[in-house]
């Protein structure tokens, strides 16, 4: 159908002139310009919302009598691979929930792929139903020297997608020493991308230097962790995006800002959840019933979770239950506990129809970890006393504590301390880029996870995907590490030489084959097998693929509060 067959469709459908394509009747939609709840019938054609504020007749009609009406949820920042599932089976579980657009950075594909993952997500992004927008990844490797990755993308190699329609701008820019020191690299980026969208990345950064970053053109951040935080970031112009994952929980801390006046700067995202939050939990729908239970107002949730959000990121097509708007509609049962009834992304009611019968898109990634096979002698920790500094694990967040302690001191190693809940953590190459002789190993120590025997590793590990694996025993930790050589990648829990539990991650070591009933049944054997070694997190394989990013403070507690130890500044006076 040509464009003006279209637009002369939809004008007589909204005048009620002729019969919409679908209408919604007899509920009511929660007008985000006001606040009110209003009684009307709502009229769709094709993707667009034809006509609100009125009664209209369908050739398809709808009846929600007794429901609520409120627009598609956003979410602004995330990356499908920490959901463990390809695009396609991701949506399959977040669509239900009332996320009908999503903007995602495949980071962690493009970590070890390279721009081979910007390719691969465009075209997945064209096979769904829900709107997946695709930010660039701005930082990959996320550092120049502290890890090794599998790819290194610059300016030039950003530009070639820049064009797509699916692409909004660039993503996270984890990267802000490098924005405030004036980097040549990093200016190449953010000056390729001024007037787009420039997502940020920049967790406990205040005052000048926070201006500084902001004056780079980086417009939405989403490392916010205490009010103080968010609220200077606000100040300054910035769209804070309140996030709440499977590890870092910001919700509950950012909640009390969240008002009808501060919504509009307001929006949501997840960053990382897994499986088993979502379907335990929920998605978007759990972050908004949670934050109208911690005491924000429901017109100011449900603005952050869809008006706000489209309007920071230049979505305006969405947002408003409204003629001219998309139709991205969830329908209610509850408007203050999010409860879900159906869904209709783009004007197509949401059901199993809906995902059959999509395109496939090839995996690719496969055979992508290519970590040397490792003995015990390699998770040694050898040094010149006891003393190290250990990192602390906080559960709910992915900033570390420094710890300084004495460790059991032995034959000139250290050994791990289960009556300090210390252990062993390792980091191990798997893109095959060590250099001859090189040991492509780092070895330290953990505290928190509360482990009593056996290891667990993971091929998840942020940023750049190399294997981590935390353990009380270095027999353990081998078997676990070389276990996911032979499975492409995943997530081991080992004791006494054997695999306890495991699961599979063959897309570039990050993404299972599987459906999700299938994922979720392995998750939960893993965090089962965890749990009767020990461990006391809730979350401990994203808590493990978080040990490594190097982005984040590390913290140390001082009698004069945290100071972080990688920028020697007071946080918490």
């Amino acid at each position: 159908m040509r464009q003006t067959e279209f637009l002369l469709r939809a004008i007589d459908q909204g005048q009620g002139r002729t019969e919409a394509d679908l209408v919604l009747k007899g509920g009511r939609f929660l007008d985000l310009v006001t606040g009110d709840l209003v009684a009307s019938d709502i009229a769709i054609c094709g993707d667009r919302i034809v006509g609100t504020f009125g009664t209209y007749r369908g050739q398809r009609e709808v009846d929600i009598a007794g429901k609520i009406v409120v627009p598609g949820f956003i979410d602004t920042h995330f990356h499908v691979e920490s959901s463990l599932m390809p695009p396609q089976e991701f949506e399959r579980c977040v669509l239900p929930h009332g996320v009908t657009t999503g903007i995602c950075d495949p980071h962690e594909m493009a970590n070890v792929l390279g721009i081979d993952a910007f390719a691969w997500f465009l075209a997945s992004a064209e096979t769904l139903a829900m709107d997946l927008r695709v930010q660039l990844s701005s930082c990959v490797p996320a550092t120049d020297h502290l890890e090794t990755s599998g790819a290194r993308i610059g300016a030039a190699d950003l530009l070639p997608f820049a064009s797509h329609p699916k692409v909004i701008g660039l993503a996270e820019f984890m990267n802000f020493p490098g924005v405030l020191a004036g980097d040549s690299g990093v200016l190449e980026k953010l000056a390729a991308f001024q007037g787009r969208h420039i997502d940020g990345h920049a967790p406990l950064l205040r005052g000048e230097r926070l201006n500084g970053y902001i004056a780079a053109g980086i417009r939405t951040e989403h490392e916010a962790t205490t009010p103080e935080e968010a609220l200077e970031k606000l100040s300054k112009g910035m769209t804070v995006l309140i996030r709440e994952g499977s590890v870092c929980k910001d919700l509950h801390a950012l909640a009390p800002i969240l008002t009808e006046r501060t919504a509009p700067f307001l929006a949501f995202c997840t960053d990382d959840r897994n499986p088993l939050d979502i379907a335990e939990e929920g998605h978007l729908d759990f972050i908004i019933r949670t934050a109208i239970a911690l005491g924000a107002p429901p017109l100011a949730a449900y603005r952050a979770a869809s008006w706000s959000a489209a309007r920071a990121f230049g979505l305006h097509d969405r947002g408003l239950v409204a003629p001219g708007q998309r139709a991205d509609l969830v329908v209610l049962d509850d408007l203050e506990t999010c409860a879900v009834s159906r869904v209709f992304a783009a004007g197509r009611p949401v059901e199993e129809a809906l995902f059959a019968g999509r395109p496939s898109v090839a995996p690719i990634g496969r055979n992508s970890v290519r970590a040397r096979t490792v003995t015990a002698a390699d998770f040694a920790a050898p040094g010149s006393g006891p003393s190290t500094p250990v990192i602390g694990v906080i559960p709910g967040q992915i900033i570390t504590l420094r710890h300084d302690l004495s460790l059991p001191y032995a034959g000139g190693e250290r050994q791990v301390d289960l009556a300090q809940d210390v252990i062993k953590v390792a980091v191990v190459e798997r893109h095959g880029r060590t250099a001859p002789g090189a040991r492509g190993i780092g070895v330290a120590f953990v505290k928190g996870f509360g482990l009593q025997r056996g290891a667990i590793a993971s091929s998840v590990g942020h940023d750049s995907h190399n294997i981590t694996v935390v353990g009380v025993d270095e027999a353990d930790m081998a078997v676990a590490v070389n276990r996911l050589g032979e499975i492409e990648g995943g997530f081991v829990v080992v004791e006494g030489g054997r695999v306890l539990a495991e699961i599979a991650l063959p897309l570039a070591g990050l993404m299972s084959l599987m459906p999700f009933d299938v994922i979720r049944k392995d998750l939960l054997a893993l965090r089962a097998a965890a749990q009767s070694l020990g461990v006391v997190l809730p979350e401990p394989f994203l808590q493990v693929a978080f040990l490594p990013l190097p982005v984040i403070p590390h913290l140390k507690i001082t009698d004069r509060g945290l100071v972080d130890v990688d920028r020697f500044c007071l946080i918490d006076p």
